[in-house]
């Protein structure tokens, strides 16, 4: 699954490639991933042009001249550059073809995920914005914040995982980030130390940042697209690594849900 380090490095890439090209048609050929009137959809974005592609938490915010268009990978969502002539592949669900006869393609094996057209005005009022954390490197991601929205009789890891508490972390990072800050997976929230919260903003702001720098991680369940191979899963210390010596103590990794969600820790390390 796509979390905030190959979010982001899919908007560095398409920035690249596709901003100001006029859309001369939009193509939608699995409409329940739109959340918009579909004929809207189509109809107000033709013309327009992406001028710029921001980014809240996991989403990847478009922006043209009148309209915002998000886009949530969700499980499986990448982006393909094609020509427009080239075949239609299976899986390819939403097209928007630019009057350079390139087409920006939506792919999604699983189709979980999620498109919203909303004027300009609008953004910061859609409950999907509305409700996002502050991501990791925000100054405003502190001990305090997180003192009051981890206080919880909840494990960390499943804390860690609320959007509405720190925007972007997923399964992989929030993994790495309490290897990191040495703090176990099961230990409730309400049951963190000042000094183990501010190890939480230090090791989420270095993994992310690290992340994005290596083009994200790149494993079975979520692979690149765009000719973009993530690099970071070489850096990755306990996910998928049950079995494997712990880096630091040499104790072997363990495995297990918190959730439903594979949790991978050093039960030396990471002491409850």
């Amino acid at each position: 699954m796509p979390e905030i380090a190959e979010v982001e490095t899919v908007r560095r890439t398409l920035k690249k490639k596709i901003l100001n090209k006029k859309i001369q048609e939009v193509k939608v050929y699995y409409e329940k991933i739109v959340q918009t009137y579909l004929s809207k959809f189509k109809n107000d974005l033709v013309n327009q042009k992406f001028i710029d592609i921001k980014r809240k938490g996991k989403w990847l915010i478009f922006e043209t001249e009148k309209f915002y268009l998000l886009s949530h990978l969700r499980m499986e969502g990448k982006y393909y550059i094609k020509n427009k002539n080239e075949k239609l592949e299976k899986h390819e669900h939403i097209e928007f073809i630019f009057d350079d006869n390139i087409s920006l393609r939506y792919h999604d094996t699983r189709k979980f995920g999620k498109m919203i057209l909303c004027k300009k005005s609008e953004l910061n009022n859609l409950k999907e914005i509305k409700k996002q954390g502050f991501e990791p490197g925000d100054k405003k991601l502190t001990v305090d914040y997180l003192k009051v929205k981890l206080n919880k009789n909840v494990p960390i890891k499943t804390l860690l995982l609320d959007q509405t508490i720190i925007s972007g972390l997923g399964n992989i990072y929030a993994n790495e980030v309490l290897f990191a800050a040495k703090i176990n997976p099961l230990k409730h929230g309400n049951e963190l130390k000042e000094k183990e919260i501010q190890n939480i903003i230090i090791s989420s702001k270095k993994i992310i940042d690290e992340a994005i720098k290596m083009g994200g991680t790149t494993i079975k369940s979520y692979t690149s697209s765009l000719g973009v191979t993530g690099r970071f899963q070489q850096k990755l210390c306990v996910h998928k690594k049950e079995g494997n010596k712990c880096p630091n103590c040499h104790t072997k990794i363990e495995k297990i849900k918190i959730g439903g969600r594979s949790t991978y820790y050093c039960p030396k390390c990471q002491k409850i």
